[in-house]
């Protein structure tokens, strides 16, 4: 029996099955089921212990009762939550694909709606962890740790077809793990099957299915994106369909086990290519030396990586995460000037020189770290795609600090007239003087005179705009990217930065650095600029944007709307708004927004299984809930659904467009780090493998692994070191306590 209801006797759990469908879809579909689903939905959790409760991996003890039940039924239940909305579907059509190999009885939404229990036939040599590890691999999804216990219970939805999404009747079979239903015939039938058992071994030795996908990715998928990156799209054809076979067998080895069979399975016969020939590249591949992970298929991994984290972000490949429908009124008010391609751009865009109007002012993130409102904003585009459509707006936000600076300029040139460089100052500097707009060619010396003073006078924000990136090089005199990147570095944490000099006439001085910026680029440029700072924690400070024109309308010149004295009125409440704000600001609802972002993103990095989107997604929550406290300020301290719905589509979209330009380089770099740990010991391979593992899988890491021999000295190895032990029962193989304290722990 695979499903049973839950209810309670004299206060204990108490099982009963359910034998038939339409008791099940009773018991799912009552009134009371359904209202409590609906409140649940709603926000009532207390509502939720109210809901039945079915389980689906043991049976009861003899007095029926469940808590310390160890007899497992024919089924497993698996709970996959924390899903991401944009996520729910593709995860679903995953698990219906696999149904058939993963031998699916039950799909339904969990109770939050924010996740899925699935039901699958338990593989009996397989513990109840073991059954979740091997469903959890074959989906490519993580399960949900805490419901491992055979006992586990799930609260159930309704009958409903968005609720309840699949349903076999073979879960009201009635029988237990590893046990077979009693034949009616008795011995005849037991012929009868097993001669069926025979022919059908017979046929799956003839035509054996082997794995469709690697860590979820399809075959055919990791082929096309193959002939993609190494022969111009094209698949091989006659002439050099040999020699393309066999290079790609050699390469795809690699994830197939070795195995020649399941090659023959995943490789095309193109172009005609007659069938033994293409079984014999396959031999010959698998003869021949092996060098370890090949670098063509590291690199068409890490692309697919790459690809899918960029879907995950909720847009496309070629286009964005779409701007929210209903905007906060700021937001909406500088973007209203733009035609929609580009009011994506502009929203991000602005932020840096609204963040440069607070001063003195601090936001505490969820882990008690206090910010400050810093804004690097680089918009990336094909030339002349409109990239200046930022322009105007910022200048207008940025007008009354623009004001300010004039009499302050006026102020320093008529000191510097007083008091020339070569001679000793007759009259101090003015120490009130503080200019915020700054050029985009300063020396050291008045770079670090504007940090000195922005800070001295009201801890206030440096601000820069410039047309290309490359232009960020002339902020200091030693005119190199990487002074950029510490600058970018120093900016986002608001670090101390400036000089300290000897001479009399020398600028000296040391502040936090308070600098936002605005700049603009070509994607190749992108690239070339920012190649050195992807993983090295200056790209990830970063905000990106970009536009990107639908196929059709290349041609079509953008026409933009008139920035007149309305528009300037309008904006002045929001600016005065922040100008006005002053010290710690705190808010809840951004920080609870903050965390739970925090947690789909988590949950989405081990879904697609990319390091790249995992450490992107860091600062890319910090930048956007700082875009929300500073709207929450400058709309009169309110938070607002509107706002939170702009917080999230800034994280997407920031990171959208960071996997689009940077994913790739940073999943090979970071896989390439990965290789050179792994190369580092005999430890770092026992770490590819789990806590209990058999020789089969030891083996096979082994291989996948480049490395040659049986590998027994190694095993002899770690066993005299103390850091695995034998099962002489099982015959498999435990990591130690020693093992775990000397390696886990530490890293």
């Amino acid at each position: 029996m695979s499903v049973h209801v839950i209810y309670y006797k004299d206060g204990a759990k108490i099982m009963r099955p359910v034998v038939s469908r339409e008791s099940y879809l009773k018991l799912r579909g009552s009134k009371k089921q359904k209202a409590t689903l609906a409140a649940v939905r709603e926000g009532d959790e207390e509502q939720k212990t109210k809901l039945l409760q079915m389980n689906y991996s043991c049976l009861p003890n003899e007095d029926g009762t469940l808590k310390g039940s160890t007899r497992m039924s024919n089924s497993v239940g698996m709970d996959i939550d924390h899903i991401k909305a944009e996520n729910m579907e593709a995860v679903k059509e995953r698990i219906l694909a696999h149904k058939d190999e993963l031998g699916l009885l039950m799909l339904e939404r969990s109770a939050r709606g924010q996740g899925y229990h699935l039901v699958f036939r338990r593989r009996a040599e397989l513990t109840q962890e073991e059954n979740l590890r091997w469903a959890s691999e074959l989906l490519g999804v993580e399960f949900d740790s805490g419901a491992k216990d055979i006992t586990r219970v799930f609260f159930t939805t309704t009958d409903d077809e968005e609720e309840l999404i699949y349903l076999d009747d073979g879960i009201f079979e009635v029988k237990e793990a590893g046990q077979e239903l009693p034949s009616e015939n008795g011995r005849q039938g037991e012929r009868v099957a097993a001669e069926n058992g025979r022919q059908r071994n017979e046929g799956e030795r003839a035509a054996k299915t082997f794995p469709q996908e690697y860590k979820g990715i399809a075959y055919k998928d990791i082929i096309a994106k193959y002939w993609e990156l190494f022969n111009d799209g094209k698949e091989p054809a006659t002439g050099d369909r040999d020699t393309l076979t066999y290079q790609l067998a050699c390469d795809l080895r690699h994830i197939c086990g070795r195995n020649a069979e399941w090659l023959d399975q995943v490789i095309p016969c193109y172009d005609g290519f007659p069938l033994e020939e293409k079984r014999q590249k396959i031999q010959n591949a698998l003869a021949a030396k092996s060098e370890g992970m090949p670098y063509r298929l590291k690199h068409v991994l890490a692309a697919l990586k790459s690809t899918a984290a960029i879907k995950a972000c909720g847009g496309t490949m070629t286009t964005p995460p779409a701007l929210p429908k209903k905007l906060p009124p700021l937001v909406k008010l500088l973007t209203s000037k733009v035609p929609d391609t580009y009011k994506p751009a502009v929203a991000a865009a602005v932020f840096p020189s609204l963040g440069a109007h607070l001063h003195g002012v601090k936001f505490r993130y969820w882990d008690n770290v206090d910010h400050e409102a810093t804004f690097m904003n680089i918009l990336i585009g094909r030339q002349s795609i409109g990239k200046s459509c930022i322009k105007k707006p910022i200048e207008y936000i940025m007008d009354d600090i623009r004001q300010r600076d004039i009499p302050n300029r006026q102020r320093e040139a008529e000191w510097k007239q007083k008091n020339p460089g070569a001679r000793q100052k007759k009259d101090p500097r003015p120490t009130d003087i503080c200019i915020q707009m700054l050029i985009d060619n300063l020396t050291d010396a008045v770079f670090n005179q504007r940090i000195v003073d922005a800070h001295n006078n009201g801890q206030r924000f440096l601000y820069t705009i410039v047309d290309e990136i490359d232009a960020l090089k002339k902020v200091t005199s030693k005119g190199t990217t990487d002074e950029v990147g510490l600058l970018i570095r120093k900016a986002f944490d608001n670090s101390m930065a400036g000089q300290e000099r000897v001479g009399a006439d020398s600028v000296s001085g040391i502040a936090p650095l308070r600098w936002n910026f605005n700049a603009s680029t070509t994607p190749p440029n992108a690239r070339k600029f920012l190649w050195k700072m992807v993983n090295d924690g200056t790209l990830s400070r970063l905000d990106l944007s970009t536009i990107i024109i639908a196929e059709g309308e290349e041609d079509e010149a953008p026409v933009m709307g008139i920035y007149d004295d309305l528009f300037a009125h309008e904006l002045k409440p929001y600016i005065d708004r922040l100008d006005a704000a002053s010290g710690l600001i705190e808010c809840p609802q951004a920080k609870k927004l903050a965390l739970e972002i925090r947690q789909e993103n988590r949950d989405t990095a081990q879904l697609y299984d990319s390091e790249a989107y995992r450490i992107f997604s860091y600062r890319a929550n910090v930048v956007a809930w700082l875009k929300g406290m500073v709207l929450y300020v400058a709309h009169g301290y309110r938070w607002t659904k509107e706002i939170a719905d702009f917080v999230r589509w800034s994280e997407q979209y920031n990171l959208w467009c960071k996997m689009l330009y940077f994913g790739q380089q940073l999943e090979a770099e970071l896989r390439e780090e990965l290789e050179i740990q792994r190369q580092s010991g005999p430890q770092n391979l026992l770490e590819l493998l789990p806590d209990e593992f058999s020789k089969e899988q030891y083996q096979l890491m082994r291989q996948s692994q480049g490395r040659t021999g049986n590998g027994d000295g190694t095993l002899r190895s770690w066993a005299c070191r103390g850091y695995i032990a034998a099962d002489a029962a099982s015959g498999r193989y435990v990591k130690t306590e020693e093992y775990l304290r000397k390696f886990r722990v530490r890293s």
